[in-house]
């Protein structure tokens, strides 16, 4: 039903918004009004477009409104309908309590922005939650039991509700503009935040994720070692040592088999005076876990201490074994070339450096080389070298 709904106080709260919050107008007028009945009070879809009960409209002051127009724009920009897909089907089933949680994500930086919510909007505080958590924190502790009623649409939680429209009934926002959209109001808060110094901890957070997106720094090295491994296992050779079954057949000759050799890696760890004994120990830990969990092990890695010359090179079958010696200047050069210039070159090179270093000026061999870069802000090397931002605990970048 589209009849009675005064949507000059509805655009009236959107504008006020916007006046108020402007690193969100471009999101709040992206989204298409639609009037709707069956809705509870103001939800939106995944595709933008934003759900307004005539009645809930008319009884709500226009400042209130403009935060509930904030409220569910918030749902759209921290894509929570995206990240309720990646959850677990027993988590999404209950969409109701999966609303609460985002809710409860939103609403604490809203209440703490002084947005005049609605009485009986989600607060978890009220819940006796804490403040400052993903809506996935939040979900464990939110109780099957919670009797707080919100809908705030698929746009939320991802499950479409009856009073939504299908997809090409209405104007709505492709996944590409969204993100632009997200990317967009990112920067505007960036902006925002510079100039006049007030945003609430949930949106800078979240304006630091969508800008500089973290990416798991031990699947790409994951990936790297097993795309090496994969070259290797088809690098197959004839060997001796296990004669070919086949050999039975023909007496007095022994056929060789064949073989699928498993990659071999070189590690060259900068041991410069810029590189601290904290970060060395706990990148080797997390680096000699992901070549475990590649299946690389036993002596087919190899250690290089490298300031600006090679200290120690060890075959390694656990990291305890690894002897870090140096603490002089830094060229990585005399490190990887050292690790090539033998007679079986490893397959993959790994380097890890806070990256102040020279590079040689083009690819030496077939070994792929990648750089593990520790430390802030690390300078990235050549174009032809892969680099991977590592973190750990205690090597925080």
């Amino acid at each position: 039903m589209t009849g009675g709904l005064d949507r000059t106080r509805l655009l009236a709260a959107r504008l006020r918004a916007a006046q108020d919050r402007p690193y969100l107008a471009t999101a709040l007028y992206s989204l298409t009004i639609i009037a709707s009945e069956q809705v509870p009070t103001m939800g939106v879809d995944r595709h933008w477009r934003c759900y307004a009960n005539p009645r809930f409209v008319a009884e709500t002051p226009v400042e209130q409104l403009a935060a509930v127009w904030i409220h569910e724009v918030a749902h759209l920009l921290r894509d929570h309908h995206g990240r309720s897909d990646r959850l677990p089907v027993a988590d999404r089933r209950d969409h109701h309590r999966l609303n609460v949680a985002q809710d409860c994500e939103i609403n604490d930086d809203l209440l703490d922005d002084g947005l005049p919510l609605p009485a009986d909007r989600v607060d978890p505080k009220a819940l006796g939650l804490p403040t400052g958590q993903l809506f996935e924190q939040y979900l464990p502790s939110v109780p099957h039991t919670c009797y707080v009623q919100v809908q705030c649409g698929s746009g939320a939680h991802g499950t479409p509700m009856p009073w939504e429209l299908d997809e090409a009934a209405a104007a709505g926002v492709p996944g590409v503009e969204a993100d632009a959209i997200r990317r967009q109001t990112a920067h505007a808060m960036r902006g925002h935040q510079r100039s006049r110094g007030r945003l609430p901890a949930g949106w800078q957070r979240w304006a630091q994720q969508v800008l500089e997106p973290v990416v798991d720094w031990r699947q790409a090295l994951t990936g790297a070692v097993r795309e090496a491994a994969a070259w290797a296992s088809g690098a197959v050779d004839y060997t001796y040592q296990r004669p070919s079954r086949r050999g039975a057949a023909l007496r007095g000759v022994v056929l060789p088999s064949l073989r699928a050799p498993l990659p071999r890696v070189a590690i060259v760890v900068d041991t410069s005076g810029s590189m601290s004994s904290d970060d060395l120990a706990a990148v080797m830990g997390e680096v000699s876990g992901v070549l475990r969990a590649v299946g690389v092990r036993g002596n087919r890695v190899t250690v290089l201490a490298c300031d600006a010359d090679v200290h120690a090179t060890r075959r390694v079958s656990n990291v305890g074994e690894v002897v870090l010696a140096g603490g002089g200047g830094t060229d990585m050069r005399v490190g990887v070339a050292a690790a090539l210039a033998v007679p079986q070159p490893p397959h993959i090179v790994i380097v890890l450096t806070d990256g102040y270093t020279p590079w040689p000026e083009a690819a030496l061999s077939r070994t792929r080389i990648v750089a593990g870069l520790v430390g802030d802000a690390p300078p990235r090397p050549p174009a032809w070298i892969e680099s991977i931002l590592i973190t750990t605990n205690s090597a925080n970048t």
